[in-house]
């Protein structure tokens, strides 16, 4: 079981040159050891678990640098997130009731989607379009749980673009897959809580052969912020050991649409040219050849 001890948690939360009372001593300690759990308790119900009263949570938070308990909450779950282990993810569903399973899941969906519109930022989204809009070859890379991701984008992107690739792992190393990465050139990173340490290496590897780098991440305490040069974020809350990707998605759709309407008549054209091969050979049901 992944552990944290106070001292780390401290650090990470900016207290660590901080004068801490007894009770937040305490309230830190319990945070580190049952950082899981707490994470979701309200103030009061943290309070009673580490044997310290409401208050002295609120002040804690307060002396965080928070406004107040909520807004230390969302942060404290962000960081909790990025350590559970799959294991520890599927523990915190198993009081979940079945016939709760589909409204709980696709509420965690909507929440996600709401939250990446309120705080994705709209020029962030633009530039990544504008870089990829002048690139002259595009690299997709997405392992892991966010090689489908990959995937989708990859294939829409041959839509539009002539020089596109997909790099996931498999027969080729994800290094075989940029190698020819140069400055003319973007690479698009997806990952999420677990991050893939691979999509990190490659993003430096294309930063250093002077390509410009977009992420595709859940946000700023993400390990793919730092490297790259425009970074999307999108929220990624799970109900269980499963990734949700739905937030993630629909910016990728974003990111099409906006690509496909700068092309415009090119994209027209060539999608009308792919109908007429589609027809000839029957790709789609009820797609019959009159010659």
């Amino acid at each position: 079981m992944l552990t944290v001890n106070a001292e780390d948690l401290i650090d990470q939360m900016n207290l660590a040159d901080r004068r801490l009372s007894k009770g937040h001593q305490r309230l830190a300690r319990y945070l580190a050891d049952h950082y899981d759990s707490a994470a979701h308790l309200t103030a009061s119900a943290l309070g009673e678990a580490a044997g310290v009263s409401e208050s002295t949570v609120v002040r804690f938070a307060v002396a965080m640098g928070y406004e107040g308990y909520p807004e230390f909450q969302q942060a404290f779950q962000e960081l909790v997130r990025h350590r559970l282990t799959a294991n520890q993810r599927f523990q915190m569903s198993t009081e979940m009731k079945k016939e709760d399973v589909l409204a709980t899941v696709l509420k965690a969906n909507m929440r996600n989607i709401r939250s990446t519109v309120e705080h994705l930022d709209n020029s962030a989204f633009l530039d990544a379009v504008n870089r990829i809009q002048r690139a002259k070859a595009i690299y997709v890379l997405g392992l892991r749980s966010a090689a489908p991701l990959a995937q989708f984008l990859g294939y829409y992107l041959n839509f539009i673009f002539d020089n596109v690739h997909i790099v996931a792992s498999g027969v080729t190393d994800v290094f075989e897959g940029i190698v020819r990465v140069d400055q003319d050139d973007v690479l698009i990173a997806i990952s999420f809580p677990r991050y893939s340490n691979r999509t990190v290496e490659a993003m430096r590897f294309a930063k250093r052969s002077g390509a410009q780098v977009i992420a595709l991440t859940d946000g700023a305490m993400s390990p793919l912020f730092e490297t790259s040069d425009v970074c999307l974020a999108a929220s990624t809350d799970m109900a269980s050991f499963v990734d949700s990707l739905a937030a993630p998605l629909s910016v990728i759709n974003a990111l099409l649409v906006a690509l496909g309407l700068q092309k415009g008549e090119a994209l027209k054209n060539h999608l009308e040219q792919l109908e007429g091969l589609w027809t000839e050979h029957s790709v789609y049901t009820g797609q019959e050849h009159r010659g």
